[in-house]
């Protein structure tokens, strides 16, 4: 599974390498109004194009691995939970001496 995952960051990588190196041509890209003009850059179109592709996925990925460190916080819990049932289960059991009640002096029936 592991080889997969690395093949599929291989492709990735590859495309977009190749669509930064396609894609050289300088654009215009206006950032924050600055008193009636913007903050003016002049990027190449796969930097623009990587920068808001990290802006999409970084949110994303931040938000997936939030969850699953929730989740597994919660099933470790659970899994210590039910280890202590199972000990609490396998532990022997005390006889209990069930005696008659013994019948307090000064009193009479």
């Amino acid at each position: 599974m592991q080889v997969l995952k690395t093949i599929a960051w291989v492709i990735l990588t590859i495309i977009l390498v190749s669509f930064i190196a396609i894609n050289w041509n300088h654009v215009p890209v206006n950032f924050w109004p600055i008193n009636g003009g913007f903050l003016h850059f002049d990027w190449p179109v796969g930097f623009v194009a990587l920068a808001f592709f990290l802006l999409g996925f970084l949110p994303t990925m931040l938000m997936s691995r939030a969850a699953r460190w929730s989740l597994t916080r919660r099933l470790d819990n659970s899994e210590r939970q039910l280890a202590d049932l199972r000990a609490l289960a396998n532990r022997p059991v005390e006889p209990v001496n069930i005696a008659a009640p013994a019948e307090k002096p000064g009193l009479v029936p």
